[in-house]
């Protein structure tokens, strides 16, 4: 089986995230991702207060945009804390969402070569050596983190072929993101196979995950996130390999208008079932397994607002 993994958003509150990860520390969580989402919880901060409230859970900095944020800026925060917690920490980079680069008008359309330059760049000062750096977009002259960074996985967020290809080709790691069905997933690894050409790096995976005696119960946990999610015209080639039928624009029309039950009426169980892992504790594990075949190192537990539910997933996984 395949590491299991816990995250948050960014919008689960104190009581919430000290629930979440309790019960990853006590489930045997590998890590828990801290997302980086504008205008959300700070994931650098949750990172050190977690790892200072526990004594084994990893922490991964999670789409951490350098459209947003200098590389410099980024290397610093993930040196000072792994040089307070050595092999604990991680970090993801990614572009950001569209929305939030909109909104405070950043953009995110052609990112490629920022994100090639940034992971060079962060990778080089968390060598600790002095740094000279010349690109179109990031420059550094002569200067080095006082932070020693240590040996910090550094794995790209990523789903368009180039990015894939770039994570495959330089970064340690790749994080898909959730929603994703298997055959989906298989075709972004190949994307990634092609950039790595033989090199190993470890490929991780956002799923959507919940878990019930009753599946139906375990079911409605997740229609409405999947209703926000698989709106997206984006979504329309994982669709189509999953052999998932959705009408996308109605789906869409539905979510604008905050028409709930309309939206998570259209999510019925075969769309959970083939872009989630969600059931009884049997269901739940088979479908983990066909993520794990399916290329994934490391499934990375999405979408869950409360510890309990945490604990009944790692428990039963």
């Amino acid at each position: 089986m395949s590491e299991l993994s816990i995250s948050s958003d960014g919008r689960d509150d104190p009581a919430v995230f000290g629930d979440k990860v309790a019960a990853g520390e006590a489930g045997g969580a590998d890590t828990i991702w801290i997302a980086n989402h504008l205008f959300l919880r700070d994931p650098a901060v949750l990172g050190a207060l977690t790892l200072s409230e526990t004594q084994r859970l990893k922490v991964a900095l999670m789409a951490v945009s350098p459209l947003t944020q200098h590389p410099v800026q980024i290397a610093m925060a993930t040196a000072t804390l792994a040089e307070r917690f050595p092999g604990r920490v991680k970090l993801c980079l990614g572009v950001g969402a569209p929305a939030d680069l909109a909104a405070i008008g950043v953009d995110g359309a052609k990112p490629l070569r920022a994100m090639r330059e940034a992971l060079q760049l962060v990778r080089a000062l968390l060598s600790g050596e002095s740094v000279t750096f010349q690109g179109e977009t990031f420059r550094v002259d002569r200067r080095r983190l006082a932070a020693s960074g240590g040996d910090i996985p550094i794995v790209l967020a990523a789903s368009g072929p180039q990015m894939l290809e770039l994570a495959g080709a330089e970064a340690d790691g790749v994080l898909i993101s959730a929603g994703a069905s298997v055959p989906f997933v298989q075709q972004t690894l190949h994307s990634v196979a092609r950039g790595a050409k033989g090199r190993k790096l470890k490929t991780s995976g956002l799923v959507y995950a919940s878990v019930d005696a009753d599946e139906r119960r375990a079911n409605d946990r997740v229609r409405r996130i999947l209703a926000i999610l698989l709106r997206g015209a984006h979504h329309k080639v994982n669709l189509d390999l999953a052999g998932s039928v959705l009408d996308q624009a109605a789906l869409n029309a539905a979510v604008v208008a905050e028409d709930w039950s309309r939206a998570e009426a259209m999510i019925g169980d075969d769309i959970v079932a083939r872009h989630a892992a969600s059931g009884t504790p049997e269901q739940l594990r088979r479908r983990l397994a066909e993520y794990h075949a399916s290329g994934l190192d490391e499934i990375v537990i999405a979408g869950v607002r409360d510890g309990a539910q945490i604990k009944q997933l790692l428990k039963s996984s």
